[in-house]
Parts: structure tokens; sequence; C-alpha cells
């Protein structure tokens, strides 16, 4: 067990990006790159989709800096750091321009964090420690962002974290791990704290690392990139699994790494490693259809090679993927009668991707 981390005092500002033309308008886009230790940040603009680099990025960040995900507030930025010794988190400030501002110290965390979650309200941070087979939960202070490990923290899993997800409603949490088959873990949260849900864990397809839950929480879906299939699964009421009778499902396209489903809850997109594209289904939502997948006639959309991380801005007009062979973040807009997905840009980056990130 960790000790309880103290609460984060702001400290000091470590890190900076300096807006040459003071606040921008618009959304920003944040994408983490492991391999510099850097954090690249983008002005989307929200009428067209179209990224622009800001001044004074990228920005220095942790060591192998994994996942990153946004407040809900949209004032605070948290990045798991999977190579500092220990594993730590840092908390980044966010400006009305775009600017990000590291508070230190960092918060320790388990060994290699590599992935992070956040219920809803913004109120707990979920961190998968893949080197130390466990869960690091911290409660949010709104007013500064400061971390708290929440008492009985870490959590042990068994099982080395892919993914995470916290249920639309906050009540569950859900981990997928390593294994042939792979597993989801499952747990009821209260004030923070996970219990494990009667059945876990629940069986999937190998290696999944896409994890994604439908916004009326009622569905929940893996992305098993070792055996390219999706397994479906509906949310019960104290929050265990039931799979559907013809999951997994085959997909056409190989290594299936990361899932989206649209702000209107119609598609899902799947990035597919493998396959260097984006495959779109529909989300069925009546009767016995409801929440089954089917591949859309205008699905795959070409991206660069092996995308790993998919975002979608909150206007739901336009998805974002990261590649990471010939490291690039592409911007598509979303046509939203038929799930298509049209290339608006495409614009480099220093290394490979893991993680983007969209202010709400």
């Amino acid at each position: 067990m960790l000790k309880k981390a103290a609460a984060l005092f702001v400290v000091c500002v470590s890190v900076a990006i300096c807006l040459s033309c003071g606040v921008t308008s618009g959304r920003y886009l944040y994408v983490a790159v492991p391999g510099l230790n850097e954090i690249v940040v983008y002005r989307e603009d929200p009428n067209s989709g179209i990224l622009t680099q800001l001044a004074g990025s990228p920005i220095t960040a942790g060591s192998a800096v994994q996942s990153i995900v946004i407040h809900p507030s949209n004032k605070f930025m948290y990045a798991a750091n999977a190579g500092d010794s220990p594993g730590d988190v840092s908390l980044f400030t966010l400006s009305p321009g775009g600017a990000i501002n590291e508070v230190t110290p960092r918060t320790p965390a388990g060994t290699a964090p590599t992935v992070l979650a956040m219920d809803p309200a913004g109120n707990f941070l979920y961190v998968g420690n893949s080197g130390s087979l466990n869960v690091s939960v911290f409660s949010i202070n709104s007013k500064t962002g400061a971390l708290t490990e929440v008492v009985g923290s870490p959590f042990s899993m068994g099982l080395s974290p892919l993914n995470l997800a916290v249920s639309p409603s906050g009540g569950f949490l859900y981990v997928t791990g390593v294994g042939n088959p792979g597993a989801i873990e499952a747990f009821s949260l209260n004030q923070g704290v996970p219990t494990v849900i009667a059945g876990t864990p629940f069986v999937t397809g190998n290696g999944p690392y896409g994890l994604t839950i439908a916004s009326g929480g009622k569905f929940l879906y893996t992305a098993n990139k070792l055996d390219s299939s999706i397994s479906e699964y509906t949310i019960n009421a104290d929050g265990s699994l039931t799979q559907f009778s013809n999951s997994p499902i085959g997909e056409q396209y190989t290594g299936p790494l990361a899932l989206l489903i649209d702000k209107s809850g119609k598609y899902m997109f799947v990035a597919n490693q493998g396959s260097s594209n984006v495959a779109a289904y529909s989300i069925g939502g009546q009767g016995s259809a409801a929440g089954a997948l089917n591949l859309l006639t205008n699905s795959p959309f070409a991206t660069g090679a092996q995308p790993s991380a998919l975002a979608m801005d909150p206007g739901g007009k336009y998805i974002f993927v990261g590649n990471q062979t010939t490291p690039k973040v592409q911007s598509f807009q979303l046509d939203t009668g038929s799930g298509t997905l049209t290339s608006v840009n495409t614009y480099n980056l220093p290394g490979a991707p893991t993680s983007i990130a969209v202010t709400p």
C-alpha cells in the first residue's frame, strides 16, 4: 500500500505556455507524447475543426506522460507519468486562452500509472497502475484541483490495468486487464471507494485495450486488440455485466485499440491499429436490438499508420485521431446523419501519441 498522499498544495508553477496574443477564443486540444515527455497543445476552431498549435507548444511534462484527462470545470488537467519513479500524477491549471501551468509537487501514485478516468461530476480521479497491478483513487478539490488519496487506496486489481471507465451515473468503475481471455473487473463506488461487484471478473476478448460505456449507461464495449474483436455487454442495475449472446463480434479489421461513442450516442468508432483505419458502427436503440453494433456500409475511414487514440470535440462535430507511426493527429468532420467521417486536415507530431483530450 502506498502512504496516503497529503493534499496537493500550490508550491510553484514549473511549466507554462505563453500566448503572444492573450486570450484566444475556441476550444483546445492536448496530446500526450510519452516518448518525448511532452504535451502538444492546439487551438481548435469549433466551426471548422482546424487545429492551430499554440506558441510555446509542445511543453515538457512528466516522464513517459501516458494519459491525460480534463476536469469538467475546464480549470484543471491531469497527466499520468508512467516513467517517473515512483509513478505520479501531474496537475495542470488551464487558462481561458489554452495555456497550461503545472502545479508542483506531483502526486505519488502506484508503479507505472498508464490510464486515467474521472467521474462525470469531477469529484474523483482513478489511476490505473500497470506496474503495481492496482488502482489509486484521489478526491479532487474543486477550487484548487489538488488531489487527496482516499482511505484504502491503492486498491488491488490482481491484473495489469489496460483501461478504466466510470459509468455516466458515477456509480460504477470498470477496469480491463491483460489475459487470454481478457477480463473486466467491476466495482460499485461509494465516495470514490470501489467495492467488488458479484460475478467479477467478467470474461472478454484477448487484449481489451479499448473500453467505453454508452451515454445512457446501459451498455459497455471493449475493443480486443489481440483477437480483433469487440465485446458487447448490458450493464445491469447492480453494475454487473451480461454479455450479448452473439458477443464478441469479429471485426473485419485488425488490432482494434481505441473506442469512441459520439455525442448523440448513435455511433461507435473503432481505431484499428493494424488496419490503419477507423471503423464506424451504428448502435441499436430499441427492443432486442438495443445496444447492438452494426458496421456502417460507408465505413471504414483511412487514417495514418497505427491509429491509437480517439477524442471528440464537445460540439459533436469533429473527431480527432492520433497515429503512432509517422506521428500525426488527424481532424475529421462527422456527418451526424450518416456516421461518415470526412478528413479536415492532418498535423505532424514530434512523437507517437497515446492520449488526446479536448476541453469541454
